[in-house]
């Protein structure tokens, strides 16, 4: 592979000819060999962003060339066209706060604006990675803001995914709402329910975890750049702070606002603690439902049976038509990677000292990734199960007629001692409730009907009373 020389502060380094990066991302590309993985798209988004309207501040400040800021604003504009995106090559574990990320992006940005220019790669004699494209910037004010800005970029698309799923599976509580079942508390026959109100429930749920995730909104919209090194805003006018966070909301149509305080902006990394924990609880919630909808499906000749999810892919290398619920496995090794990920944040998060958290780049990494995966795994956890759910209403009806906790609905009328009576004798003789109930003549076979009306069993109040 052809190669120039660059020199950094340490010294001359080899890069690739063609690549627009330069020497710091050299170096870290020969350092980082831990995950084979490059930066998030969203990521490097959330940077270029950053770069771009910096270069616009900087400009109306006229602290930055017209010439040189208009080449790194279109240089800037190529990269979040794609244009460049092979060129975005740092491992995320690496180096701390994320110096080698902003190098990276402040490299491409530079040999790209040169070479409009009519500059070589390499040269930078007309615009210079640090003093130019890195204007009134450090990497510990911008890293902390491109994690925002990619969180809520990230947090825009997760939203959508989860509002789909939440008209799913409420879709589904009215298709399921007439289906009388028998409830279950602690795996055992509980009083009636209906498969409609279980996955109302299930949206219930979702929506809630949706709200959890927009209360992390307002805090990732306050911006620390501005800030530099630690919050302080040294080598950053004060004019320039208030200009690039209104260039950053222009562009991305955010509700960006300047830190009270960018010291602690710096410092803090309790947004993504916050926004962690959220995805933890709805990675939490996933799996309870993917784990209910395995049982409520489990069989189809042994198992529960009362809804079919759809057959996606043969499920046994050895077991001829053998069907698996495939894609409630995967979402719940997604929400297992997803809570794992919280812990890493966790510990990520209260590792950072004095001035500056050095962890962020493993913070950004499982933040995104986890919004990441989660999205994708909702997505097609909506479009590959939910939608296509059906119910086995006999089913549902022989398991309820055949339930023990129907005996609870008697207990208003003949005490919960008779009624605990019936429930063991039914359990012991395989009789269900109804049969030894008019066998014993406790109740008319017309009260007992009256009583047991099903649809009634399933809302508040006492069942065969008027209200």
């Amino acid at each position: 592979m052809a190669t120039r020389l660059e020199k950094d502060t340490l010294g001359t380094v080899e890069v690739p000819a063609e690549a627009y990066y330069g020497a710091q991302t050299a170096r870290a590309a020969a350092n980082f060999h831990i995950s084979g993985l490059r930066p998030h798209p969203a990521l490097v988004w959330g940077t270029l962003v950053i770069k771009k309207c910096a270069a616009k501040a900087n400009m109306a400040t006229g602290r930055l060339d017209e010439k040189i800021g208009a080449a790194i604003v279109q240089a800037a504009e190529e990269s979040l066209a794609g244009k460049f995106a092979g060129h975005f090559v740092v491992d995320p574990f690496q180096a701390g706060a994320g110096t080698s990320h902003n190098m990276n992006v402040n490299e491409v940005l530079a040999n790209r604006a040169n070479e409009l220019l009519g500059g070589a790669l390499g040269a930078y004699d007309r615009v210079h990675p640090n003093d130019h494209v890195n204007m009134a910037q450090s990497t510990n004010d911008v890293f902390p803001t491109a994690m925002r800005l990619s969180a809520l970029h990230m947090l825009f698309l997760l939203h959508q995914e989860l509002e789909t799923l939440c008209d799913a599976l409420h879709a589904k509580g009215t298709e399921f709402d007439r289906i009388l079942k028998s409830g279950r508390t602690h795996l055992q026959d509980a009083v009636p329910i209906r498969l409609g109100q279980e996955f109302e429930a299930y949206a219930a749920a979702m929506e809630k975890n949706l709200a959890g995730l927009e209360r992390c909104r307002p805090n990732l919209c306050e911006l620390g750049l501005g800030g530099t090194a630690v919050g302080t805003g040294l080598n950053a006018e004060a004019r320039y702070i208030d200009l690039v966070i209104e260039e950053i909301g222009r562009e991305t149509s955010l509700p960006v606002y300047r830190a009270a305080n960018m010291v602690e902006t710096t410092q803090n990394m309790d947004p993504f603690v916050t926004l962690s924990s959220a995805l933890k609880g709805l990675a939490i919630n996933l799996v309870r439902i993917a784990n209910d909808l395995r049982l409520l499906s489990s069989g189809p000749r042994t198992g529960f049976n009362e809804i079919n999810l759809p057959a996606l892919q043969p499920g046994s290398s050895i077991m001829p038509g053998k069907v698996n619920p495939v894609m409630a496995e995967v979402t719940d090794m997604v929400a297992f990677q997803v809570i794992g990920a919280d812990t890493t944040v966790t510990l990520a998060a209260q590792a950072g000292q004095l001035e500056l958290n050095v962890m962020m780049p493993v913070i950004a990494f499982n933040i995104l990734f986890s919004m990441e995966i989660i999205r994708n795994s909702v997505k097609q956890f909506t479009e590959s199960c939910i939608k296509g759910i059906t119910a086995n209403e006999t089913r549902c009806n022989s398991n309820l007629e055949a339930s023990v906790g129907l005996a609870t609905v008697l207990a208003p009328y003949v005490g919960y001692a008779a009624a605990a009576e019936v429930a063991k004798e039914s359990m012991q003789s395989g009789q269900s409730i109804k049969e030894i109930i008019i066998a014993r003549k406790i109740l008319s076979p017309e009260k007992l009907a009256e009583i047991l009306d099903p649809y009634p069993l399933t809302n508040p109040g006492v069942p065969g009373k008027r209200q």
